[in-house]
């Protein structure tokens, strides 16, 4: 049995790949059954709960409040029904007026508008002129008022009801494939320049590519720190957060210090670019010697990168003790390396004091970029983790509890504290 669901879900994953999906498939595939079994079913309540014409209303708020998370629903749900509200209380009041003209829409559709703004509807208020629109459309009818903002509110308890009942998976295994992936870009980022600094002079036109690079992957850092944020949101009245791990301390510190490193490999890749000459030539700054010396520190720190993004991966899934072990070993390497080019970029400061600010400041971001990837700060992290995790869970609330019986006791001076 084990082997066919891993069959499976190698088959999806290699599906999804193939098709560029951004989540898995088996992400999507439940996302989407979701999506269409609330709107459906909200249909089906409209049709059988309401006589007349067909209004779609219901399965449209269904299917926008079911892609909200459970605590979100509930907001969403109640600002999606004062919108539309709104918008037939308008349509109402203009069509007992004065038909459909084009001054009585741009009057509904202005009056809609300066409402939701001052009911601060935010994101939904476009749902009050398209609500005014559609009804001031069939003449205002009452029947067809009526009928909008019952269909809305069948499709408002459709929805909030499915994420009660029915909760969104946590977007876990997608966060930790996108840190890791920060990770990984960063690391090729970095073995990039190694090897072109090992294979021929830096030129300012190649540094710059190495910094559009950069400010690529912190658009990924921002999508991964999305969808931690997603984690949080969605473990609110969700059931399935009681068994799922609470990661999201662990995965937004190590994002924490992969932005930290990368801002410092993008110092590094400026001060590079700063005074890389325009065409390839052999007196770029460095000479043969450096240049190899320092792509060798360039692959040890690519290495401690990457290892420190499996080693986040390793804390979410609880084994990292071979993963310290790999990721120590490439810091070392970084140590070594980073000694060796010490040696040869510094130069006597009183011959060539531009120079040696230069390679000084380049050390400087070498030094930065490795510093938060640390192993010492990993692991107090976690244990600060473990131990507010401890202190959430039943033990550490009984503990609190007897806690705070024994300072009210002794606050009336009936317990001190001793043996009995």
């Amino acid at each position: 049995m084990r082997v066919i669901t891993s069959s499976i879900a190698s088959l999806t994953n290699y599906v999804g790949r193939r098709f560029g999906l951004q989540q898995p498939l088996k992400v999507v595939l439940t996302s989407t059954a979701r999506l269409t079994t609330a709107a459906v079913l909200a249909y089906l309540l409209t049709v059988w709960l309401i006589d007349g014409p067909v209004d779609l209303t219901g399965a449209l708020t269904a299917l926008l409040v079911v892609q909200a998370s459970a605590r979100s629903s509930l907001q969403m749900g109640v600002v999606r029904v004062g919108a539309v509200l709104t918008g037939v209380l308008v349509a109402i009041g203009v069509s007992s007026w004065v038909g459909l003209t084009w001054w009585s829409l741009a009057m509904v559709i202005g009056l809609s508008l300066l409402l939701a703004a001052v009911l601060r509807l935010g994101d939904q208020a476009l749902e009050t002129p398209i609500s005014a629109m559609l009804i001031l459309a069939v003449g205002g009818q009452e029947i067809a008022a009526e009928t909008r903002v019952l269909t809305t509110l069948i499709g408002a308890g459709v929805g909030m009801s499915f994420n009660l009942l029915l909760p969104p998976r946590l977007p876990i295994d997608t966060a930790v494939h996108q840190v890791r992936d920060v990770a990984k870009q960063e690391a090729q980022s970095l073995r990039e320049a190694g090897w072109s600094m090992m294979q021929r002079p830096v030129t300012r036109g190649e540094v710059g590519t190495w910094l559009d690079t950069v400010r690529d992957i912190s658009a990924l850092a921002r999508q991964a720190h999305e969808s931690v944020s997603t984690i949080e949101e969605l473990r609110h009245l969700n059931t399935r957060s009681i068994s799922a791990p609470r990661v999201e301390p662990i995965l937004r510190s190590g994002l924490d210090a992969l932005e930290r490193s990368l801002y410092a490999v993008r110092g590094l890749y400026f001060l590079m670019h700063k005074e890389a000459p325009e065409v390839s030539t052999l007196d770029d700054g460095y000479g043969d010697d450096v240049r190899a010396a320092f792509a060798v520190l360039l692959e040890h720190v690519a290495d401690s990168v990457e290892g420190f993004g499996a080693l986040l991966q390793a804390d979410v899934e609880g084994a990292d003790d071979q993963v310290n072990q790999s990721l120590a070993a490439s810091l070392d390497g970084s140590g070594e390396a980073m000694a060796i080019l010490t040696d040869l970029l510094m130069v006597d400061p009183r011959d060539e004091t531009s120079l040696w600010l230069l390679r000084g400041s380049i050390l400087v971001s070498v030094r930065q970029a490795i510093e938060p990837l640390r192993l010492q700060d990993r692991a107090r992290l976690r244990t600060e983790h473990n131990r507010r995790g401890a202190a959430s869970g039943p033990v550490g609330m009984i503990a609190r509890s007897v806690a705070l019986q024994r300072r009210r006791l002794r606050k009336f001076g009936l317990f001190d504290g001793r043996r009995r």
